[in-house]
């Protein structure tokens, strides 16, 4: 149990967003230590003071008593060790009380009513099961078999074959790609120029594709040869010449060919025309070399494409009917369809094929990896002629019948049932439908460990849940089971999901939606994947409702509730039905589309209700008390005109009571809520309080009758309520206005009537006509605010003060309320005293900073000339 209460409690705080319990050696709003820095007027504890560990849980630690007191005058209560720290919690009451047996037993058996709806008409002879004795046909009777029929036609809509189309976008695009490709080939021909480059009475075309390709060795050798033919101031050479000066030279043939041509030149033409020959092989040779290196480039980017030189011979004539080809063989292609997933073999041979007499011979070992680079598949789904052909398909299974003649046996005693055993049973009411007793008992016990789990789970929670509170809940069960009658309960779990973790936070309203989840498919029959949708969605609602804190936010989630819900319906259609994916793809998008919107429609039903419940079970919601702490609100603008002194006040104390709170694990909001409204009845008299005076005179010493007074000042706790009632307020915030004074002495007041019943020894002064009628602190959260506005006009009155003097002021205080007995039955300790009066001093220090003094000449305004 133990184990339990910790596991809870953690996530409870965790996904609430509140601070781990307090460790009393350190500061929660500074993280420093305390250690060092004594409590004025307060001696530490002994290892005797400290009694059984107050949590805060029931029977966790002994009753705070108030006639105890230990020689400080502060009441000796239980405090929890120093290596567990007690967190800030209400005593809850006793289980006997808050759930008598009478309403658990009405609350079962209610629920099992509506929950159990498969036990109603249940037949004896399911398909599965024994018969015991043979049946045979009544009657001859044909019966459609509707859930095989249906089983089918599901079968043959998601296994339809897809309708594809062409994508004339994706056509386009590989025509665009292929021109640019044959493009940049056709620049790099043109780069590379064309042969013959000189005229082949000079130089034979061999010779000149020779020494254009050639490399630049065999060329500089030639160069070298050839060189003194060049120069003009030898003169003309000789066969004679040209042989001495090869006479030991290794040439290749094509070498020795070109060497010969060029001499040969040399002797027909002038010095100065074979020079200018020579350039323009070299020329030639730096155009090749280029288009090379170009082309070289683009076979890298090319699968398939090779640098071979073979392509420079090609004419033009050749490279444009190649480009003509190209483009023809590629239109093919694209028309007759390439679809997804095309084996690569394939696609090459069907290339080749279209390359085939398309593009000159030469050129189809270059055309091909051009023309594979390009092409892409072109054939997409056709969504719509998809889903015609899957209902067509549907549509096209004709109904399964079963068919018997009279007399004909249907089941023999002792076999097993079949499908369409049960279904000529179930025509001719033979299948024994029946009220299952029994199953409906066992469903009711399970009801029943349901309802034990949510109570034993909702002990170790912080908050505490009011009989309207158990009203709502059972409510919600119910509305699940009225919807499973209508078959929407699928789509309105979210909704459920979203008010009770809004409601009662993420760990009740997360077991109310698992305990939904299990009991409702047990009790009535769902569909699977639908249900299992929502109940997703429903579970993350449970367990992030709590933690938004507008409505803003609550419809954010809502979509995010659809999105999980689709999500889900898609992964489960997949698990279910993995064989059918391509085909069943647009009905599985559908039907996750139509999940999400269910998801946001459930959250903006939630959201459209969660006001009127709001109000009708009194809920304070993290979201509700946002919008009541708005100070725009009628009875807050009311406050701050017609009590501005009042108003100031509120907002300090505030200011004080939400550190302290936020610092002890209470609720913030709540507490911020109720401190604005705890002080709305001076607006009944806002004269008759100091703050609100501004200097003025003083309406108590013109009246000079402290019972008067003390009934003004006690009055503004009952015009409170009555105003708050008007401003419909919800009761928990209504408590802070009677619990933030409690039972307390108006003790100004009092001790003024004991001076004036001295002289008058016949003036009896009663001490409750000076008191607050109370009740005193009942929750942490009204104990902090009484502490806060207790010590929030002596935190104002000092200026010039200490820290560890303000720290005594308020640690006086404080003891003060403690020894009256004030904080009794709030479920603060000694150790929430000392963290409460360190943190009233820090905010009082950030409040009362120090301010640069400006000197006179820097505030005069300086006149310009």
């Amino acid at each position: 149990m133990k184990a339990i209460q910790d596991l809870v409690a953690t996530v409870e705080r965790w996904w609430s967003g509140s601070p781990p319990s307090i460790n009393p050696k350190t500061n929660p709003l500074t993280g420093q230590s305390w250690a060092g820095k004594p409590v004025p007027g307060l001696k530490p504890l002994s290892s005797s003071s400290i009694g059984p560990s107050s949590t805060g849980l029931p029977g966790a630690g002994a009753e705070m008593s108030p006639r105890k007191a230990d020689d400080t005058g502060m009441a000796a209560a239980p405090v929890a060790p120093a290596s567990r720290p007690a967190t800030c919690r209400p005593t809850k009451r006793r289980r006997g009380v808050r759930h008598p047996r009478l309403a658990l037993t009405v609350t079962i058996l209610g629920l099992t009513a509506v929950l159990g709806q498969r036990f109603y008409n249940q037949p004896s002879l399911q398909v599965g099961s024994v018969a015991p004795e043979t049946v045979v046909a009544p009657a001859d009777a044909r019966v459609e078999d509707r859930e095989t029929t249906e089983e089918r036609r599901r079968d043959a809509r998601t296994g339809a074959l897809r309708v594809l189309r062409i994508d004339d976008a994706t056509n386009e695009a590989v025509l665009r790609s292929l021109g640019n490709l044959t493009g940049q080939v056709g620049d790099v021909l043109r780069q590379a120029g064309q042969v013959p480059f000189v005229s082949t009475a000079h130089l034979s075309t061999q010779v000149q594709y020779y020494l254009r390709q050639s490399d630049d060795a065999s060329w500089l050798k030639l160069r070298s040869l050839v060189a003194p033919a060049a120069d003009v101031d030898a003169g003309p050479r000789s066969a004679v010449e040209l042989e001495t000066l090869i006479r030991g030279q290794t040439l290749t043939p094509d070498q020795e060919k070109a060497l010969q041509e060029l001499w040969s030149y040399n002797q027909r033409a002038s010095t100065q025309a074979f020079a200018e020959l020579l350039d323009r092989v070299e020329q030639s040779r730096q155009s090749y070399q280029q288009a090379m290196a170009n082309l070289t480039l683009l076979a890298s980017q090319v699968d398939g494409l090779t640098a071979s030189p073979q392509l420079f011979e090609v004419s033009t004539q050749e490279w444009a009917n190649t480009q003509s080809g190209l483009r023809r063989a590629a239109e093919r292609m694209l028309a007759q369809g390439i679809a997804p997933g095309l084996p690569a073999d394939v696609l090459t041979e069907a290339t080749e094929a279209q390359l085939r007499g398309s593009v000159p011979r030469s050129m189809e070992g270059v055309s091909k990896p051009l023309l594979l680079s390009v092409i892409e598949p072109n054939l997409v789904e056709d969504s719509d002629r998809t889903r015609i052909q899957a209902d067509m398909a549907a549509e096209a299974v004709r109904p399964v019948y079963v068919e018997v003649q009279q007399g004909e046996l249907i089941v023999a005693a002792g076999d097993t049932i079949s499908h369409s055993d049960f279904v000529l049973l179930d025509s001719f009411n033979l299948s024994q439908r029946r009220f299952n007793y029994w199953g409906l008992a066992m469903f009711g016990g399970l009801v029943g460990v349901g309802v034990g789990v949510f109570l034993l789970i909702e002990q170790w929670v912080p908050q505490r849940l009011r009989q309207q509170d158990y009203v709502l809940i059972t409510a919600m069960v119910v509305s699940a089971g009225v919807m499973k009658m209508v078959s929407v309960v699928a789509y309105g779990l979210p909704a459920i999901g979203l008010l009770a973790g809004s409601f009662y936070g993420p760990v009740l309203g997360g077991t109310v939606v698992v305990l939904l989840a299990v009991l409702l498919p047990v009790g009535a029959t769902v569909s699977g994947i639908p249900f299992a949708a929502g109940a997703a969605g429903a579970l993350v609602c449970s367990i992030l409702a709590g933690r938004m804190r507008s409505r803003e936010e609550l419809a954010l989630l809502g979509g995010g509730v659809g999105l999980t819900q689709g999500v889900v319906y898609v992964l489960l259609t997949l698990v279910v039905s993995p064989v059918s994916l391509l085909s069943a793809w647009a009905t599985i998008l559908t039907g996750a589309a139509l999940q999400g919107v269910y998801g946001v429609l459930s959250s903006i039903l939630a959201l459209g209700i969660s006001p009127y419940l709001e109000h009708l079970f009194d809920l304070v919601t993290p979201i509700r008390l946002a919008e009541l702490s708005n100070p725009n609100r009628p009875m807050l603008k009311r406050l701050a005109s017609e009590a501005p002194g009042t108003f100031q006040h509120t907002l300090f104390v505030a200011s004080l009571a939400e550190a302290a709170a936020r610092a002890l694990g209470c609720n913030v909001e709540l507490v911020r809520a109720g401190t604005l409204y705890h002080d709305i009845g001076k607006m009944h008299d806002p004269q008759g309080f100091i703050e609100n005076q501004m200097g003025g005179p003083n309406k108590h010493d013109e009246l000079n009758d402290p019972w008067v007074s003390a009934a003004i000042i006690k009055k503004h706790v009952t015009e409170g309520l009555v105003m708050a009632r008007k401003c419909r307020l919800p009761k928990a915030l209504r408590a802070f206005i009677p619990e933030h004074q409690g039972t307390m002495l108006i003790s100004y007041f009092h001790h003024q009537a004991e001076e004036i019943a001295k002289d008058d020894p016949g003036l009896a002064v009663e001490e409750s006509d000076f008191r607050y009628d109370g009740p005193i602190p009942q929750s942490p959260e009204t104990g902090i605010v009484m502490l806060a506005d207790s010590c929030e006009a002596a935190l104002r009155s000092l200026t010039n003060a200490t820290p560890d003097e303000a720290l005594a002021m308020v640690n006086r205080i404080m003891r003060a309320r403690w020894k009256d007995n004030q904080l009794v039955d709030s479920g603060l300790t000694r150790e929430h005293m000392a963290v409460i009066a360190d943190i009233f001093v820090h905010v009082w220090q950030q409040y009362n900073h120090k301010r640069i003094a400006y000197p006179k000449a820097a505030l005069t305004p300086r006149i310009r000339a």
